[in-house]
């Protein structure tokens, strides 16, 4: 089995959340959080938010992506139990 790595915190997630609305890039945001460049990629790849109707709302929300996490986790925790 691989390596258990910590989830990125809602904390962590407001932080990229203003960071990329600043136009940081992704390589500086990984270096300030102590964070492979990767787990941003990823976080911002996997909670990217969509919105045809509403463009203006597309882009990366922390609380969204925070929300999606816990409901990710939590079916898996579910499907665990069983």
């Amino acid at each position: 089995m691989g390596r258990c790595y910590p989830h990125l915190s809602l904390e962590e997630r407001r932080k990229i959340a203003k960071w990329r609305n600043a136009k940081m890039p992704v390589p500086e945001i990984a270096d300030r959080l102590g964070r492979a460049p990767s787990t941003i990629y990823r976080e911002l790849k996997r909670n990217l938010h969509r919105d045809d109707e509403i463009p203006q709302l597309n882009g990366y929300h922390a609380i969204v992506a925070q929300d999606v996490h816990e409901k990710r986790r939590a079916l898996h925790r579910n499907f665990a139990l069983r």
